[in-house]
């Protein structure tokens, strides 16, 4: 987590290096995974090369191009997670001082998503 006033790509990188290893096909498992989406905000070409050097593959739309890169059909999962948390008032602004205050509201959260996504399906 880091302040509001940080430029989200400045973060990439340590997320990807922080990533837990991705299970799946048999064999050794990902320490990363194959693919990266991102918006125009994470159109660097330097950080493009530090995800290759990674092994991950940036899918990151360009910026000065109109819109239609493809990106849309996948970024709506993002897109309607951060929705499905604007539910809670106390998340859409950060009110809490302390992060670790924050985190467990939002871990709070996700678990109140996900159980309500779940008993919908029985």
């Amino acid at each position: 987590m880091t302040g509001g006033n940080r430029n989200d790509v400045t973060q990439l990188i340590p997320l990807l290096q922080a990533v837990p290893p991705v299970r799946g096909k048999r064999g050794r498992p990902r320490r990363r995974p194959e693919t990266v989406l991102g918006d125009r905000g994470y159109d660097h070409d330097k950080y493009r090369r530090l995800a290759w050097a990674l092994g991950v593959k940036p899918l990151i739309a360009r910026r000065g191009v109109p819109h239609g890169s493809g990106l849309g059909t996948d970024r709506w999962v993002v897109e309607r997670t951060f929705a499905h948390l604007h539910w809670f008032r106390r998340l859409r602004i950060r009110w809490e001082v302390r992060d670790d205050i924050h985190e467990a509201f939002l871990s709070l959260a996700c678990s109140l998503i996900c159980w309500r996504r779940l008993k919908s399906f029985r």
